[in-house]
């Protein structure tokens, strides 16, 4: 097996491991609870066959629903921000994106963050959204998307600076 392949089974069952059995067990404030697996979709390799990708997503989401019990909303959110990851690469990044030889490592520090922050925005977006399915809640939908994603960015740059390799 490949070695870029070992490395991302290890990421995947240590970010269920660590949502499942730590955070999805915090309750900051009574509501925040933060979902720090969304740093799969950063860490995840871009030159990778995007089927493989989506699925890998799909299963990530579906790994975390069946250990939260949340009927396939992380599913849910999860494969949508794998489809949309692309597009939101090509904003963050420029044209650098478009190119084959790239690289995080080649990006500034506001990009990767901005990238993030985008990712973990479209992820709790569908996810609240979908959790709450009203719109007369829409207050409440932004409130848990806002503060919830806030947290989480905050624990995805920690994990990303303590884990990254030292190359990017």
């Amino acid at each position: 097996m490949n070695n870029t392949v070992i490395i991302n089974i290890f990421r995947f069952v240590l970010l269920v491991l660590t949502q499942v059995l730590i955070f999805n067990n915090l309750n900051f404030l009574g509501f925040i609870n933060p979902m720090v697996y969304v740093i799969f979709f950063y860490w995840y390799p871009i030159k990778v066959n995007r089927a493989v990708f989506m699925l890998t997503a799909f299963l990530l989401g579906l790994t975390i629903d069946i250990f939260s019990d949340t009927l396939a909303l992380n599913a849910l959110a999860s494969t949508t921000v794998a489809y949309l990851r692309p597009p939101v690469m090509r904003f963050c990044f420029g044209v650098n994106y478009d190119f084959q030889n790239f690289s995080f490592k080649n990006t500034t520090k506001i990009q990767r963050i901005t990238f993030m922050a985008l990712v973990v925005l479209i992820h709790h977006l569908i996810y609240f959204f979908f959790e709450i399915l009203s719109i007369a809640h829409i207050l409440l939908i932004l409130k848990n998307v806002f503060v919830t994603g806030v947290v989480t960015l905050v624990l995805c740059i920690l994990f990303s600076s303590l884990f990254s390799p030292r190359s990017e």
